[in-house]
């Protein structure tokens, strides 16, 4: 049931609230916020708005034009557990104040039109998501960049390289790299920490379906969220990480969503179930493939017809491509199996339940905006539906074995940034149906990503050409 403004004031009245916590996400995705007292927020204030510079948030106005409204979404208010002082928290969308309309390049909007143009289109009424993101817990983390200098490092206690630090004592049980999938403790030293993060969660209302360690040494875990409407899935993906940092902090530790932070070991993704509803009449469900229905496999196709495009907003970080590589877990083979795991989609088959018939895009990484990302993935879809995009055959085969003239039949992940970027360039007509995403959204997307990433990194020697280069 949703909460109306007045509601949300008698939830501040009947806690005790003392100040109200406004949270809105940048265009690249990291949330920001400010601070008003309790006594700041009225009814009104759910039509009016809080007036904010729009000119100093990444990807939004120019300084011309900088004046913008944000206004909470009552639906979203949660107590937040965080600050000492009794804070409700509540997430936002924003609006241009002279027009009075919403903000195109605000990355809510475009998760809500999404879901506004799947009704439109009467294929489904619900498109659900479900995201497994993994992280790693950190003990430390250093880097700097300048013009003489480059460096980073990072530690964990779990970390296999510290088997023979001076601890005081060092007790072993640092889990071998690749090998953090599943040991207890103490091998699994932070499950009170995970545990902890998931109480949290649970406490603010997220639903959860499992959490563990993962396979990689120095404190790779995953928790991942029950499947819900894209827009709750991705403000539940906002809070999820807002909630994991903060528990960490708690402890003098630190978390990042990096997909590679290690070098020689499994990097972070972030696997993306999906699967749409009419009512409640599951759609994917079928007697095709895997149990699949025609309208699945046609999902599926243009999600493997668009993936090189989309890549550049689920995968849009530099680092994130030195996940995606070849002869790893991540997969970088746009194909599709019921079980192979290297492949781009897998269609899991641990029930036969309609119900929980769904397609699960393995290529994502953390690092993404989950309103973009999400948002991107359903649209792929729907196109592969109205045009009855044909998947091609399953890759029921360990790819890492076929011989290399049938491996070069099979589509690849773009190898960079860069190269996803110009995909997206290429191919984005089925992002604008329904003025979902737009033009400018686009071409912003792209631009702000070459200036600010590509070009930037591309300017900068790496550390390693050093240790190749130096004496030539």
């Amino acid at each position: 049931m949703e909460l109306t403004p007045q509601e949300v004031l008698d939830l501040v009245s009947e806690n005790d609230v003392s100040l109200i916590d406004l949270k809105f996400q940048d265009f690249p995705g990291l949330w920001q916020h400010f601070t008003v007292p309790a006594s700041n927020l009225e009814e009104g204030s759910f039509e009016e708005g809080f007036g904010i510079d729009g000119s100093s948030i990444r990807g939004w106005q120019k300084i011309f034009e900088s004046d913008m409204l944000v206004i909470p979404d009552p639906d979203t208010a949660i107590l937040d557990p965080f600050y000492k002082a009794k804070t409700l928290s509540l997430i936002c969308d924003i609006y241009d104040p002279v027009t009075k309309e919403r903000y195109s390049r605000c990355p809510r909007y475009i998760a809500s039109k999404a879901e506004s143009y799947l009704q439109s289109t009467g294929i489904a009424d619900t498109a659900y998501i479900g995201p497994e993101a993994e992280f790693f817990i950190l003990d430390d983390v250093r880097y700097q960049s300048g013009m003489n200098q480059a460096s980073y490092a990072i530690d964990s206690a779990e970390g296999a390289w510290n088997t023979d630090r001076d601890e005081a004592p060092n007790l072993g049980y640092k889990p071998r790299r690749g090998e953090g999938y599943f040991p207890v403790p103490p091998h699994d030293s932070m499950a009170d920490i995970r545990n902890e993060m998931v109480e949290v969660l649970l406490s603010m209302g997220l639903e959860v379906e499992a959490a563990h360690h993962e396979v990689a040494t120095g404190g790779q875990m995953e928790i991942d969220l029950r499947f819900g409407s894209l827009l709750k899935t991705a403000d539940s993906m906002m809070l999820y990480k807002y909630v994991v940092k903060n528990v960490a902090r708690r402890h003098n530790k630190t978390v990042t969503f990096m997909p590679k932070p290690l070098y020689g070991d499994n990097g972070s993704g972030m696997h993306v179930h999906v699967s749409l509803w009419n009512g409640e009449t599951p759609l994917f469900y079928g007697e095709n493939y895997a149990n699949l229905s025609e309208l699945g496999l046609h999902f599926m196709g243009g999600v493997l017809q668009h993936a090189r495009a989309l890549i550049a907003l689920t995968n849009p970080t530099t680092n994130s491509f030195r996940r995606l590589v070849p002869g790893f877990e991540a997969p970088v083979n746009l194909a599709y199996s019921q079980r192979n795991r290297s492949a781009a989609i897998r269609i899991p088959v641990y029930s036969r339940n309609p119900s929980t018939k769904r397609i699960e895009f393995r290529c994502p990484d953390p690092s993404c905006n989950p309103y973009l990302a999400f948002t991107a993935i359903l649209m792929a879809g729907l196109d592969g539906i109205q045009n009855k995009t044909d998947p091609g055959e399953p890759l029921d085969k360990d790819i890492y074995d076929l011989p290399p003239e049938e491996l070069a039949s099979v589509p690849a992940t773009p190898a960079s940034l860069e190269e996803a970027l110009e995909s997206l360039r290429d191919d984005h007509e089925f992002l604008l149906k329904g003025d979902v995403f737009t033009q400018d959204i686009v071409n912003t997307w792209i631009d702000y990503k070459m200036e600010k990433e590509v070009h930037e990194m591309r300017l900068r020697p790496h550390p390693y050409e050093f240790s190749l280069y130096y004496d030539v």
